[in-house]
């Protein structure tokens, strides 16, 4: 599959109107993915955002000609009822035809509780739903009356009318080995995020792989795109100052775990602020982000998510389009032709 490399549009950093201005600005320097947040809440109470992804996606879908679109990720099965997912990307991918992907997850607390009311479920439940969830959307995208009774979820004579004559590729993020097999049983593509144990990046493509092949599916027939966290200035001090909007990023799972409220998750990362480049590749040096970039494509990651963390993205874009990009596009390709 070939490379795409993309742009991670933050709608917990920007409002929806700049965000929309941002994202075409990456269609323009040549970028090939715009993959949107969608939260409810987002990291920070002061200064935070939290667009409509569903609304914002439609915008997107006429702002732009040419660059794919989608989740990164959303989450079907608590603020969202499956059956309204596959309406909304039914409805974008007739606008958008062959530039819709719907990235998916179990989602977060920060998420969920605050706007439902309900207790954020456990992690098998997350998951168990997830796959009922990704299981009717196919459904409501393939059949003309469908007539489901989950655990979770039920339609009755439910239509989609408006879709796509092929439907929206499915992309499910993991983060743990069960996720990864639900991914590789389930998804057209996989999600994961940067900055870890490269350990756990040959244990989820591994999962990845058994759980596509128990279910008879070729696994290098699913996407695997990867949120690369990249801070990239050629004011070294710059790119090192950028990460700290994002220190929440640096906490542990366990510190984050069970927040809901926005001001209390403030409080944390700014209390971590100094461990937040940690996630990070921050450098001025474009061979040495390329360098770093490259273990994601030798575990076959094929789509190379750019999360930026400044406040100035145009200057970002603009500095990576012209130092890093083409040299990228060049190396990526040809470690992935060998790997």
């Amino acid at each position: 599959m070939a490379i795409r490399i993309g742009y991670k549009a933050s709608a917990e950093q920007f409002g929806p109107r700049e965000l929309l201005d941002l994202a075409v600005e990456a269609e323009r320097t040549g970028l090939d993915v715009v993959a949107v947040s969608d939260h409810f809440q987002p990291w920070r109470h002061k200064g935070g955002h939290a667009p409509n992804a569903l609304v914002w996606l439609g915008a997107l879908a006429q702002a732009t000609e040419r660059v794919v679109i989608g989740t990164s990720v959303l989450t079907p099965t608590l603020r969202y009822e499956p059956a309204i997912v596959a309406q909304a990307f039914g409805t974008l991918g007739v606008l958008a035809p062959g530039r819709v992907f719907l990235g998916v997850g179990t989602g977060e607390s920060l998420n969920e509780t605050p706007a439902t009311g309900a207790e954020f479920p456990g992690a098998k439940e997350r998951r168990r739903r997830l796959a009922e969830a990704v299981s009717l959307i196919e459904r409501l995208w393939r059949e003309e009356r469908v007539d489901f009774e989950g655990e979770y979820y039920a339609t009755r004579r439910a239509t989609v009318y408006d879709r796509p004559e092929e439907p929206v590729p499915i992309f499910i993020a993991a983060s743990g080995p069960l996720a990864a097999k639900l991914a590789g049983r389930a998804g057209d593509g996989f999600i994961s995020t940067s900055g870890k144990d490269p350990a756990l990046y040959r244990e989820l493509t591994a999962n990845l792989a058994e759980g596509a092949e128990k279910a008879g599916r070729d696994p290098r027939a699913i996407r695997r795109m990867i949120e690369i966290k990249v801070s990239y200035d050629r004011d070294a001090e710059a790119a090192f100052e950028s990460c700290k909007v994002w220190s929440a990023l640096g906490l542990s799972h366990e510190q984050k775990a069970g927040v809901e409220d926005p001001v209390e998750m403030e409080r944390l990362a700014d209390e971590n602020a100094h461990e937040a480049h940690r996630r990070f590749i921050v450098s001025s040096d474009p061979d040495e982000v390329i360098e770093q970039i490259m273990p994601y494509v030798e575990l076959g990651f094929e789509d190379l998510i750019l999360h930026a963390p400044g406040d100035d993205q145009r200057r970002f874009l603009d500095q990576f389009a012209a130092d890093v990009l083409p040299a990228l596009r060049e190396e990526a390709g040809r470690r992935a032709g060998s790997a």
